[in-house]
């Protein structure tokens, strides 16, 4: 795991190397053991490195036999001992045990179609010294970030936008869409960040870019598969009881110390049950828990924890946790409205004071119907449509209904049908909200503008059935956008390395061959997921009812956290943005104070004014405003020398 990052020029002019360390500097959380770059013809590349792999000579970046081929690495290739062999076989002469070199060999047989033999997570940047052309790839399902934006005769990338923002010559300016993006459904687009000309690399994207020629992207891997209802259940449980040992399997594969996150819910005991199946001993777990019965999960953890005979470990997270809101915020990068990054953030601190690497269950509710919402989509759709005429005057009860009174969303959500519906439910403001929070200028900046566009391309691309679309599109936008952001920033916070084996590609693809009637069926979400762990977990932890992976916001917000939020969103800083109503931000509070959920909406407010205030107000934002954990514990990694390393 690290951060990576670089310039090419695009005019033939030098890149420098001093730029490229600056920009490394800001992602030392997520390389704390060494730090390494490379300058060529127009080109400089760097990394910051932390040690899972060949901890003695896996230095960054790496060359093929002539060095006409360099690479830099954030992530794991799980089939690199495979790839090793194989380019041997061939007559390639590795120099050292690393994953990373195995993309650089890979690339003198295969070109840019490298990437189709890579399992793993991954984005990697590849200098062709001889081609003179970079190579950016994003492995399938965007586990890890890449950033990157053309500005003048230039082209930078990292693994986070605060180092993109080292480089002298990109601006600092709000992308105005991506900000109605986020206060839509709580983050940043696929294909834009919240930087005007900063942009995210897309999960299963290839860019090719070279002096003196246009830069282009190209999609290399999609989710093609097609259910195969030929296959019975019990084959379709084999084949899944199979990739899925194998994907935890290899997902196991460090030369430091691995553990897992366990909530007590299916999918993270489903990991560490795989894991107890692998490990020499007792496999690392970690659990947090709240005062508040209703967001506490320590109980069902335990079961667990017990019934696999881990060694378990727990934090309490109290209210006093978010006195570490700037950092959390620093390291969520962009501003980002899911507030279940606090107890990420807190359970990555946990496990870093006892491993390096952690197995996370994310991604089964996206694979087999997990979230309550497709069941309340299914209920729904099974309804009697409303007359034409009542969806009308719902339609128009909810826009002339004052925000204090209730129903007023019930009447705006069931004036829709379908789809506008479907994605309502899950607007954190929607658009009468949105103008009322955001001044009429800004707004004027939204002008054409469709937060849903990208979502409703999705929907509409994916065939199978409503379920499948609704699969499709979280695998598609939510996953990456949410979850797999939340939990890569918060473990990279504290230089720990989070893997997903649900979502090994091979994992989803088998997924995807499931029939989505056996998914969610008889009211149940994850029907055929849990009948494939019958007999590894116990049946009350199946069986018992999703609880979300939460923070008690809303208690927090009507207690101690209320004169920080009004102190933060009322100040004459904020005011001076003049990008919100303060008037309607006092309404806002109020009315979660009277008991109206509005805990997310206040955190995605508090979320941006924070961000604003630490990466365009501060002048010295890159440097880590806490120092890096556990770093003087590692073991020293040497920097080889060498010519080509500047």
């Amino acid at each position: 795991m690290c951060g990576i990052a670089g310039i090419l020029s695009l005019d033939g002019q030098p890149a420098r190397a001093d730029d490229v360390r600056r920009m490394c500097a800001a992602m030392q959380h997520r390389g704390p053991d060494d730090e390494g770059v490379y300058r060529g013809t127009g080109v400089a590349l760097g990394m910051r490195r932390l040690s899972i792999i060949d901890l003695q000579t896996g230095h960054q970046p790496v060359s093929n036999e002539d060095g006409s081929v360099w690479v830099v690495l954030n992530g794991e290739i799980y089939n690199y001992r495979e790839l090793r062999r194989h380019l041997e076989s061939r007559g390639h002469r590795l120099a050292t045990r690393t994953d990373t070199e195995t993309i650089a060999h890979l690339y003198e047989v295969y070109g840019p179609n490298l990437v189709a033999h890579l399992r793993g997570m991954f984005a990697f940047a590849l200098w062709d010294e001889r081609r003179r052309q970079l190579l950016l790839a994003r492995d399938r399902l965007g586990i890890k970030p890449l950033y990157y934006g053309e500005f003048g005769s230039y082209l930078v990338f990292a693994s986070e936008v605060k180092a993109v923002l080292q480089a002298p010559f990109v601006p600092r300016e709000l992308d105005w869409h991506a900000v109605d993006h986020l206060f839509t459904s709580l983050t940043t687009p696929r294909a834009q960040s919240i930087i005007r000309g900063v942009r995210k690399l897309e999960p299963a994207h290839l860019l090719r870019a070279a002096p003196g020629a246009p830069i282009r992207t190209t999609r290399y891997w999609d989710l093609s598969t097609t259910p195969d209802r030929n296959a019975s259940v019990e084959e379709h449980v084999e084949l899944l009881r199979a990739v899925l040992d194998e994907s935890i399997r290899l997902h196991m594969v460090s030369d430091v110390p691995t553990g897992a996150f366990l909530s007590g819910g299916i999918d993270s005991s489903a990991v560490v049950a795989g894991m107890t199946r692998h490990a020499s001993g007792p496999v690392s777990t970690f659990s947090i828990g709240f005062d508040e019965p209703a967001y506490d999960e320590r109980l069902h953890a335990r079961r667990v924890a017990t019934h696999l005979g881990t060694d378990h470990h727990e934090l309490m997270v109290q209210p006093d946790a978010l006195e570490a809101l700037d950092d959390i915020v620093w390291h969520l990068d962009e501003p980002f409205g899911d507030s279940s990054a606090i107890p990420t953030y807190a359970v990555s601190r946990l496990a870093s004071e006892h491993i390096t690497v952690v197995l996370s269950g994310d991604g089964g509710d996206e694979l087999f119907a997990g979230y309550d919402k497709y069941r309340v989509e299914e209920r729904e759709r099974r309804a009697p449509p409303l007359p034409a005429h009542v969806r009308k005057l719902l339609g128009l009860a909810g826009r002339i209904m004052p925000d204090d009174v209730r129903g007023k969303n019930f009447a705006s959500h069931f004036s829709l049908t379908g789809w506008p519906r479907y994605l309502d439910a899950g607007s954190l403001f929607r658009l009468d909200a949105r103008r009322a929070l955001f001044r009429p200028e800004v707004m004027a900046r939204f002008a054409g503008h469709d937060p849903w566009r990208e979502a409703y391309a999705v929907l509409n691309g994916t065939t199978g059935g409503w379920l499948a679309q609704a699969l499709r599109l979280d695998l598609d936008q939510y996953l990456p956008l949410d979850i797999l952001t939340k939990v890569d920033r918060m473990s990279m916070a504290h230089a720990i390395e989070a893997r997903v084996p649900l979502l090994d590609h091979h994992v989803v693809e088998v997924a995807a061959m499931i029939p989505p009637e056996l998914k969610l069926a008889d009211g149940t979400g994850k029907w055929i997921f849990k009948r494939a762990l019958r007999g590894l977990l116990p049946d009350d932890i199946l069986d018992r009812p999703k609880q979300g992976f939460a923070v008690p916001l809303g208690q927090w917000f009507r207690g101690r956290l209320e004169p920080t939020a009004r102190e933060l969103l009322l100040s004459p800083r904020s005011r001076q943005r003049e990008i919100f109503d303060p008037r309607y931000v006092e309404r806002l509070i109020a009315r979660h104070r009277r008991g109206r959920p509005l805990d997310l909406q206040l955190w995605t407010l508090m979320c941006f004014e924070l961000w604003c205030r630490i990466f365009l107000d501060e002048q010295a934002f890159g440097r880590d405003p806490r120092p890096v954990r556990r770093a003087a514990a590692r073991r020293s990694v040497p920097s080889p020398a060498g010519a080509a390393l500047a």
